[in-house]
């Protein structure tokens, strides 16, 4: 959950000097609070929420929950925090639906993942980042739910809403290398070099489509290059591995 805990506090901070003033600082105050003691970020929102609190008291003890490592809490309270925004118009009604999904999938309920992700990408509107980012999300639980051909179509879908971002690309490469397609594995894992040429999991999976090309040099060179350039990491930990399996 501390990867997961940046994103989800973006939702909503932003909104939050929109809000009035003492709501707001409360707002801030707990979510300041849900990374430096849980537990009691967890007691002060859920009287908040009990006091009419709304959508930003639900999010905070979301945020309290998934820090203390309740993942399927925090699912079922984004979800609900997802619902009470939409009664609202809220246009971060598509992001909380996103946060639920992802801590669903935290929790090993994919279903629900989808569910969530699905709902989220029902009122997103046109934005292509927002749109694209869900649809991106979504492809992970489907892959995971071994629903590759609905996951292919979202992250398709995903990167020509919005070109610029990465995960969608390697992800699309990931998937497209699985499913045996490599010629379009390759295209996708350059566009996503083309735009982080020194991620290292773009890399790792540059190695492993050349790998599976039969192109044992290339990929190689792309696994050293993980191995090299983020030592520590998983990727370069996955990039050693499949050096020992492959050698020269």
């Amino acid at each position: 959950m501390r990867a997961l805990l940046p994103l989800m506090l973006v939702t909503l901070v932003a909104a939050a000097p929109a809000r009035p003033p003492l709501e707001a600082q409360r707002y801030r105050e707990c979510l300041a609070l849900a990374q430096s003691d849980p537990a009691q970020a967890i007691d002060k929102a859920t009287q908040w929420r009990g006091a009419g609190g709304g959508v930003p008291a639900r999010h905070c003890l979301a945020l309290a929950q998934g820090q203390k490592g309740d993942f399927a809490g925090a699912a079922t309270t984004l979800a609900g925090a997802a619902q009470a925004a939409e009664a609202e118009n809220d246009p971060h009604a598509a992001d909380l639906w996103g946060q639920a999904g992802n801590a669903a999938m935290l929790a090993r309920q994919n279903s629900t993942a989808i569910s969530d992700f699905a709902s989220g990408i029902a009122v997103a509107g046109s934005e292509p980042t927002r749109l694209a980012a869900l649809l991106t999300d979504r492809s992970r639980a489907l892959v995971d739910a071994n629903r590759t051909t609905e996951a292919r179509s979202d992250l398709t879908r995903a990167t020509s809403l919005d070109p610029s971002a990465v995960p969608g690309w390697l992800l699309l490469a990931t998937l497209e290398r699985r499913m045996k397609d490599l010629p379009a594995a390759e295209r996708a894992i350059l566009e996503a070099a083309k735009r982080e040429p020194t991620d290292p999991d773009v890399a790792l999976e540059a190695g492993n489509i050349a790998g599976a090309q039969g192109r044992t040099d290339l990929a190689r060179a792309e696994w050293k290059k993980v191995v090299d350039g983020a030592p520590g990491s998983e990727a370069a930990a996955a990039a050693a591995k499949s050096l020992a399996l492959n050698p020269s």
